[in-house]
């Protein structure tokens, strides 16, 4: 999974799911979003990923990387 997203997404039935960048299926399914989201960020230390977090109407409202960061900024 080395390079790719996860991303905390609204459920189709309700609910919160983590997805992989490229995968149709969710990873896990959750009924909080808090708790997707404790999951995810395990996942994208693990695997050096950024992290995508959507609110309810699915746009991005947070984003993390745990990967390699390009920038080169001193502080």
């Amino acid at each position: 999974m080395a390079n790719r997203s996860i991303h905390v997404t609204p459920h189709k039935d309700g609910g919160w799911q983590v997805k992989t960048a490229g995968n149709e299926r969710a990873t896990k399914v959750c009924t909080t979003q808090g708790e997707c989201i404790n999951y995810a960020t395990v996942q994208a230390k693990n695997n050096s990923a950024e992290l995508f977090i959507h609110g309810k109407n699915g746009q991005i409202r947070e984003k993390n990387s745990y990967g390699h960061d390009p920038r080169n900024i001193k502080g």
